[in-house]
């Protein structure tokens, strides 16, 4: 099994490899790679978006590296590759980001890309350090995670899913924040689980093992 996390030069690929790479031996999950190769990403049997900084310069990136955001697309779209966002990776599965300009995203899931609000001036912005997931639905890659267990964030805008089916965690900082989403065999977290310890491990683990 090959699972390629994508390289646009928008993520903070150096942990994010090391802590895939980590739970696939551990699980005899096949290989892991970094790769800007869309002949690699269109043969991978999972897909893996990083993404730090903005949505319109993220987006600009990936749709402008030569050929990586079609064989991604087709990947995911057409041949049903189990796929996992990160950050803004997760962000550019929305239909829409609102960050500095508006940008069309992939659609995968339906809302948009909003800053976030909290109601007291004592929560700043970004939300960046440590909370606690509200699990709302199951899902195979959340087994063993529990509400309570806690997450690293770092970010100034966030995902206001349409259809509340598809928000299947979500935090707390003055407003719900959600933290996860998924549907078929596409899944997005706006947490960092490479930088989660022992609670973004297991999510990798259920990741790398994960049969929609």
């Amino acid at each position: 099994m090959l699972t390629a996390i994508i390289d646009y030069e928008s993520g903070n690929l150096h942990s994010a490899h090391k802590a895939f790479e980590r739970m696939a031996r551990e699980l005899d999950a096949g290989e892991v790679v970094v790769t800007s190769d869309a002949d690699v990403v269109a043969r991978a049997d999972r897909i893996v978006l990083p993404g730090d900084g903005a949505f319109p310069s993220c987006h600009a990136a990936l749709t402008g590296t030569g050929g990586l955001f079609e064989a991604m697309k087709e990947a995911v779209e057409q041949k049903g590759r189990p796929f996992l966002g990160i950050c803004v990776g997760m962000q550019l599965m929305a239909t829409w980001g609102r960050e500095y300009q508006n940008t069309a995203g992939l659609d995968w899931v339906g809302g948009e890309v909003v800053e976030i609000k909290p109601d007291s001036a004592s929560l700043k912005v970004p939300h960046m350090g440590w909370n606690d997931l509200i699990i709302s639905h199951p899902h195979p890659v959340l087994d063993g995670v529990v509400s309570g267990d806690h997450t690293y964030f770092v970010h100034s805008f966030h995902f206001k899913v349409n259809d509340p089916a598809q928000r299947l965690a979500h935090v707390d900082y003055g407003t719900d924040v959600t933290a996860v989403i998924g549907r078929d065999t596409m899944l997005g977290m706006q947490f960092h689980p490479e930088k989660s310890q022992g609670v973004g491990l297991r999510m990798i683990g259920n990741f790398l093992r994960w049969t929609p």
